[in-house]
């Protein structure tokens, strides 16, 4: 164990270099703005839409800004305690190691270079599906526009999809394709901006959540309405605090949606049957829009956890709840596919008014379309290889492989951070996360204030300055006050994942002692 001395020499200078890139990320705008002559910018940091100042995204944040140089500075010689950066604050499947899915990149590949159809060695199911996506592009290319709500023969192919998940009847005209989850929640979001009186339309939405959604919020000038997920049974989703935030919030705001993340993101949490029905009817009697973030459901790894989409379960319950509006989202970013880069997801929007569902339409057009690569990947997705087909058993493979790997991944990280004195962590139920919450001695919290910082993220930044693990503090997505929490992938492949938890293990004894 190193000394006390020892530890106060190297947390200091991890202390300075956290001061300093939290200040250069505050200033940075301020520093380019003061080489030039402020009279001649038509837009200022004073005069800019103040709703983009407001929002923030902790996933891309000081820390990773941090994270980015300090790898810069080992690129050039530069000494430091360790040897390369660990980025685990997003969920980037492929940047951490995983390999791609073979069936998957060669019907991209044909789609972008037609003449392989000649190559004897590409299987013949992976030629049919990338000739029936060119056929459904115009100029039989992949280069040409879509569809605003993307290529007709992959949203039908996208509605079988989910009908042969829930067992009900999908209309392709429901499904847009979008570029990513992401643009799919912003643009559904976007048909909430209406100020009555003055009065902001209420988004509710859990915390912690994922902080797309706080951002969307606050560049949308929207009304935050944070319901607080259960730490104490498993980040659990709680009627009854719904009802506490939906009545506070009516007091000051318009309560317009309600927003799921299932699996949770960045909990870990897959919700049951049961609290779906509880939530649906919750949105129902609350005159709500439902948002059903379920990118996540092919990450499922705890024993007696099922995914349930929100879908099958308002059909499933019937009269009137078949009725309400519910907009479900997927993507190709996460699940086993982790093609984060290529940008492909899907909104599945049900029971829209049509006048307002022309609207969305021309509100989308604007974009002239999502990307016809992430068209294609998420064709990929929903129309796999079919058993008997050539390319049906290593795609099994190589599916079960990674997902099978994840919730091996999934069990050593809660397992190790439970065996870390101060640090508590749920199970991993899904998704590709984990939120332990750390318990930080009193005169950690004094020095974080000294520094101008939240407990958590000079917490953050010593493990960043120390071992070259980058995370994210809870705070970047919401907590209970007075708890501290930070957000870790998963994704990091077997052997360094074990060194990176030993890694994490030696630095928050230390800290603590340090601090104690």
């Amino acid at each position: 164990m190193m000394s006390s001395a020892g530890l106060r020499r190297l947390f200091t200078a991890g202390h300075s270099s956290s001061q300093l890139s939290c200040r250069l990320f505050t200033e940075h705008i301020r520093t380019l703005s003061t080489t030039v002559n402020m009279e001649q910018r038509v837009v200022t940091l004073e005069n800019m839409n103040p709703h983009v100042k407001k929002m923030e995204y902790a996933v891309r944040g000081p820390l990773v800004i941090r994270a980015t140089a300090i790898e810069k500075e080992l690129q050039a010689g530069g000494r430091k305690p360790f040897k390369t950066v660990t980025k685990a604050n997003i969920g980037d499947a492929h940047a951490m190691g995983q390999k791609p899915i073979t069936f998957l990149r060669q019907v991209v590949s044909l789609c972008l270079m037609p003449s392989l159809m000649d190559d004897p060695n590409i299987p013949s199911d992976v030629k049919e599906r990338a000739q029936g996506i060119l056929n459904g592009c115009k100029g039989s290319s992949l280069g040409s526009y879509s569809d605003s709500a993307g290529v007709e023969v992959i949203r039908r192919h996208v509605a079988e999809y989910i009908e042969r998940r829930d067992g009900f009847p999908s209309n392709w005209e429901d499904i847009i394709l979008c570029a990513g989850a992401s643009e799919g929640i912003r643009g559904t979001m976007k048909m909430m901006i209406k100020h009555d009186n003055s009065i902001k339309p209420g988004v509710m939405i859990p915390i912690p959540q994922y902080p797309l959604y706080s951002a969307t919020i606050a560049e949308f000038d929207l009304h935050q309405i944070g319901y607080y997920l259960n730490e104490s049974t498993n980040w659990g989703l709680d009627i009854s605090e719904l009802e506490r935030a939906y009545d506070e919030a009516k007091e000051v705001s318009n309560p317009k949606a309600l927003v799921v993340i299932n699996p949770g993101n960045p909990t870990g949490n897959v919700l049951t049957k049961e609290n779906i029905q509880g939530v649906i009817k919750f949105a129902y009697e609350k005159k709500l829009f439902l948002f059903a973030d379920e990118v996540y459901q092919d990450n499922v790894y705890a024993e007696g956890c099922k995914f349930h989409s929100f879908k099958k379960v308002v059909m499933e319950m019937g009269a009137p709840y078949n009725q309400m509006e519910l907009a479900s989202f997927m993507s190709c970013s996460k699940g086993y596919m982790g093609e984060c880069g290529l940008r492909g997801g899907y909104a599945e929007i049900v029971n829209l008014d049509p006048q307002v569902k022309t609207m969305y339409l021309k509100s989308i057009s604007a974009k002239l379309c999502p990307t016809t690569l992430g068209q294609a990947v998420m064709e990929c997705v929903v129309n796999p290889p079919r058993e008997g087909e050539p390319s049906y058993e290593q795609f099994i493979e190589e599916k079960k492989a990674v997902l099978s790997s994840l919730a091996e991944r999934a069990k050593m990280v809660a397992e190790t951070f439970n065996s870390v004195p101060g640090m508590s962590c749920n199970v991993v139920q899904g998704a590709m996360y984990a939120f332990p919450q750390i318990m930080l001695p009193e005169k950690a919290v004094q020095a974080a204030k000294a520094a101008g910082q939240a407990a958590d993220v000079f917490y953050a930044f010593q493990l960043l300055e120390n071992t070259g693990i980058c995370i994210v503090p809870g705070s970047g997505f919401g907590q209970r006050p007075g708890t501290y929490h930070f957000r870790t992938t998963i994704l990091p492949q077997p052997e360094l994942l074990k060194t990176m938890l030993e890694k994490f293990r030696d630095f928050h004894s230390n800290f603590i002692k340090l601090y104690e």
